[in-house]
């Protein structure tokens, strides 16, 4: 799957109503309590944030079981994340480390949530291997990843502190 970076991907973009979404995609296989819904109608899933109007604001997408992401030719998933971030500076593609990755100034995150290891993609590997494998892409205007981003492995406390800041739940009784 190719990523668009600062708009989406063909099925789902920034700025689409969920009805739109849903009427391509199908009914989220799980809906949750947030403004986020995963869509594993195709390969790899992707994980759909709305804002309070339900109108797209930030796509996710997670390493595939038969295909991966990509841009400009780049594969972004289930590789290491030095490798990707190397490929992407000999493209010119310059990004800033987050605490999970690195946002891209082109409209994009990649991200390692460590459930996956080195031996993952290199069984020779040793268990301590440090090598950090990418196992998600973000696709939102780079501003979204800089400005004020969601704490995303934060505790429910801080996401539901962050989402009423947003005016995504009501506030606090």
């Amino acid at each position: 799957m190719d990523i668009m970076p600062g708009v989406g991907v063909e099925a789902v973009k920034i700025g689409d109503p969920r009805s739109d979404v849903e009427r391509r995609l199908g009914p989220p296989a799980h809906a949750g309590k947030r403004p986020r819904a995963v869509y594993d109608s195709v390969d790899p899933m992707l994980v759909v944030t709305y804002d309070e109007d339900d109108i797209v604001e930030l796509v996710e997408i997670g390493y595939g079981v038969d295909n991966q992401v990509y841009f400009d030719g780049v594969q972004l998933t289930y590789r290491f994340m030095d490798e990707v971030m190397a490929d992407l500076a000999a493209k010119g593609q310059l990004g800033t480390p987050s605490d999970i990755g690195f946002d891209l100034r082109a409209g994009f995150a990649i991200y390692s949530m460590d459930s996956l290891t080195a031996q993952d993609l290199d069984p020779d590997a040793p268990e301590d291997d440090p090598r950090r494998v990418v196992e998600g892409v973000s696709v939102a205007p780079y501003a979204y990843f800089t400005a004020d981003p969601p704490p995303l492995d934060g505790t429910d406390e801080e996401l539901d502190a962050w989402l009423r800041k947003r005016g995504m739940l009501p506030a606090e009784s």
